[in-house]
């Protein structure tokens, strides 16, 4: 295990571990349509990279559950959010950094909808956060624009922070439908 250290949200933060490796894939058959195949990693990841919105599921310190809508990126093997560090999710994060960010489209007959599995970890490397504000700048027609802080991203007009987490995940659920699928990706 990594060395874990505490900084400004109370969150843990982890030393830069190893590279993300390709993922154990496999069909759960329960759940999946007569004659289909786990549905490969590269499409997962394809959907994962061109999602612009992504619902992050996180616990409460009294145990509730917390669901909120917001975008990511993902970038260096793992997705990538931000947090003022007054929102319900950055509270939750200092209880419980284990989240659920979920994408897809909310269609019956088409799709994939995707649910990856992680700890969140708070990224606070100014050489990082510098390569992570360059997707968030390109992919939603540059309305996300960031400066780097010394340990976050600042809102352009400089007022404003906002911490950003990273996501490596542990497992990424992929349920196709139409003809419907259910994978898991272990890492």
């Amino acid at each position: 295990m990594s060395p874990v250290r505490f900084v400004s949200l109370n969150v843990y933060i982890e030393a830069k571990g190893d590279a993300m490796t390709t993922p154990h894939t496999t069909l759960d058959e329960r759940f999946s349509d007569a004659g289909t195949e786990a549905t490969d990693w590269r499409r997962t990841l394809g959907t994962l990279e061109a999602a612009e919105l992504f619902w992050l599921s996180t616990v409460r310190a009294d145990g509730r559950p917390h669901v909120t809508p917001l975008v990511a990126v993902w970038a260096e093997d793992q997705l990538h959010f931000c947090t003022g560090s007054e929102e319900q999710k950055a509270l939750n994060l200092q209880h419980h950094p284990h989240v659920v960010l979920t994408t897809g489209c909310n269609t019956w007959h088409s799709g994939l909808d995707v649910m990856v599995e992680g700890k969140a970890v708070q990224v606070t490397e100014q050489d990082k956060l510098r390569r992570l504000a360059e997707p968030w700048a390109t992919k939603w027609d540059g309305r996300w624009q960031w400066k780097v802080g010394e340990d976050c991203f600042l809102h352009r007009d400089g007022h404003g922070r906002a911490y950003v987490f990273g996501v490596a995940p542990e497992k990424v659920l992929a349920f196709g439908k139409g003809e419907f699928t259910h994978t898991s990706h272990r890492f």
